[in-house]
């Protein structure tokens, strides 16, 4: 898991002008919270919080005041129309804590030969792990598998260390036969005229 170091810097100001003024300053605002500790409002530096963040549940170290503290990203919010990062909350980790995050389901192989279809059920697994070890996804294989098949929760491999936090039972991935359309039957009314 990658760990990225971001500068942040104490946020004094609040409301929509102030949130506004430090967006103008390629900077955003954020609320760091956990451990029982007060909320802290920060800003942190935009374009490398917006690549941090194209790496899922990215484990962030922030550098505030002289001290580093880790946190990984809860909640994020972005323009509906441009997509920039509008606010982010952060929830402080410490080495060694578990964390209960959402990892996707990757799939590898190919379905059996014949008009099958892969529906995925869930596309995220809830899984516990160390916040310094957070695996980015899980891969599955389909390889072979035909209509009625189902892959459970409790058959994706994990990596060592993690743990599933949703029901083992849970239907993540099925095979479903293809339907064909029917042809559409001639009325009656129209076969009676010709």
């Amino acid at each position: 898991m990658a760990e990225v170091k971001l500068a942040a810097e104490t946020r004094t100001e609040f409301g929509k002008g102030a949130a506004r003024r430090i967006r103008r300053a390629s900077k955003v605002p954020a609320v760091v919270y956990g451990h029982g500790a007060e909320p802290m409002h920060i800003t942190l530096p935009g374009h490398e919080l917006q690549l941090a963040l194209r790496t899922p549940n990215v484990l962030l170290s922030l550098e505030l005041d002289g001290k580093t503290q880790l946190a990984i990203p809860k909640a994020v919010q972005r323009d509906a129309i441009k997509g920039f990062l509008d606010h982010v909350d952060l929830l402080l980790v410490r080495s060694g804590e578990k964390v209960n995050v959402e990892v996707y389901v990757h799939t590898e192989g190919d379905l059996a030969p014949g008009a099958y279809l892969l529906e995925h059920v869930l596309s995220t697994l809830t899984v516990e792990a160390e916040a310094t070890h957070i695996p980015e996804s899980v891969t599955v294989s389909i390889e072979g598998l035909e209509a009625g098949a189902s892959i459970l929760a409790k058959d994706i491999p994990l990596p060592k260390g993690t743990t599933l936090a949703i029901d083992e039972d849970a239907v993540v991935l099925q095979v479903l036969a293809a339907q064909a359309e029917e042809a559409p039957a001639e009325s009656e009314g129209e076969s009676a005229e010709a």
